[in-house]
Parts: C-alpha cells; sequence; structure tokens
C-alpha cells in the first residue's frame, strides 16, 4: 500500500500526483489518498517556509520556476509558477476531497488543474463550484458536505497524523507504513523500493 498525503496548493505534490499513479499501476500498488492541510503543517513544525517566501534568494527563486517548468513538461502539465493567488488557501478543497472519499480523484485532479494550470482561486466558492461542475458533483450537497463537522475533524486528524509520523509538507509519500519519502523527485526512490520489495518477494 502507498499512502500519499497531499495537499493541492503545492506544485510539486500536483507533479507527484499525476506521476505515482502510473508508477503504482505499473507495480500493482493501490494508493492510499489521505487529503492534509499542509498550512497546518508549517504553522506547527515547519515555520522555515515563511520565512523563505518573506526573504526568497532571487537566483533560487528563479531557478525553482525553470525546475518546476521542465518537470512539469516531463509530466506532460501546465503549471503557472506562480499563480496570482499564492499561497491558497485549499481547506474547502481538501475537505472536500475527503468528502468524496472513494471518489475525489476526478475532483482533486480538476482542482490541481483549476489552480496550478488555469490560474483560478480555488478558495472561491464559485471556483470550486465550477471544478464540481466538470466533474458532475452536486455543488449544493458538496458545500453541504464540506461543512460536516466530521470532514472538518478528519482533515485535522490526517494533517496531526502526517506530523506524527514525521512529515512536514506535501506531498509525504509512505510505503509499508513507515518508509517516507518527501516530494515528487523522491519518486525515482520508490520505484527502486518497489522493485527490491518485489524481487525479494519473487
Amino acid at each position: 500500500m502507498i499512502e500519499f498525503f497531499f495537499d493541492c496548493s503545492s506544485p510539486w505534490t500536483y507533479l507527484a500526483f499525476h506521476n505515482i499513479q502510473p508508477l503504482a499501476r505499473e507495480f500493482d500498488e493501490e494508493i492510499s489518498w489521505r487529503p492534509i492541510l499542509v498550512g497546518g503543517i508549517f504553522n506547527t513544525i515547519n515555520p522555515s517556509v515563511y520565512a523563505k517566501r518573506e526573504n526568497p534568494v532571487p537566483a533560487k527563486l528563479a531557478y525553482e520556476k525553470k525546475d518546476v517548468a521542465d518537470w512539469a513538461r516531463v509530466a506532460g502539465l501546465k503549471i503557472t509558477m506562480r499563480p496570482t493567488v499564492f499561497p491558497v488557501n485549499s481547506v474547502k478543497a481538501m475537505r472536500g476531497c475527503l468528502w468524496l472519499d472513494k471518489d475525489m480523484l476526478p475532483f482533486a485532479r480538476t482542482a490541481f488543474q483549476v489552480y496550478w494550470g488555469e490560474d483560478k482561486d480555488i478558495s472561491k466558492d464559485d471556483v470550486l463550484a465550477e471544478v464540481c461542475q466538470r466533474c458532475g458533483i452536486d455543488a449544493k450537497a458538496f458545500f453541504a458536505g464540506i461543512g460536516e463537522q466530521a470532514i472538518k475533524d478528519q482533515l485535522k486528524a490526517n494533517t496531526d497524523e502526517v506530523m506524527a509520523r514525521g512529515g512536514f509538507g506535501s506531498p509525504t509519500i509512505f510505503l509499508d507504513k513507515t518508509d517516507m519519502y518527501f516530494g515528487n523527485d523522491r519518486l525515482p526512490l520508490i520505484r527502486e523500493a518497489l522493485a527490491r520489495r518485489k524481487a525479494t518477494a519473487a
């Protein structure tokens, strides 16, 4: 089982979300999708992210844009770096993923696309309603669902859980509960781990 803790507000998470799916299929692995609120992680254990944003290194920021563009090109994705609204409040989108549960993938994929590819603010209800419309989701039911206390509590619980297990951002990926990887660029390491496990089991 691959556990994928994610927040749609991260471009690296968009890349990993896209790239890990064919990798999982290749090794016949299921993915447990675990929505989190990465801002809660930053506020609690990783405030250095905010310091970096307040005092960016211009050369590093320029390279980051190139790096994202390079990865996006390889993945066949369009990523605007950075969107007009950045960082974005993704709490409603991530609650939506939880409310949709096993049907969250089309919604999550479209939320990533409209924010990173189309530069639309996914904190806005009208944008989320558009995501729902594209995915065939009843928007009225969606907004009622994401207001349920159980959904709010589950998002916090997922966020607390990934921190308790050593995570500090998005995406955080686990193999077999304890083998942790962070970021899209760690997928080759995940591939190697899955291949090694498969060879051992043969």
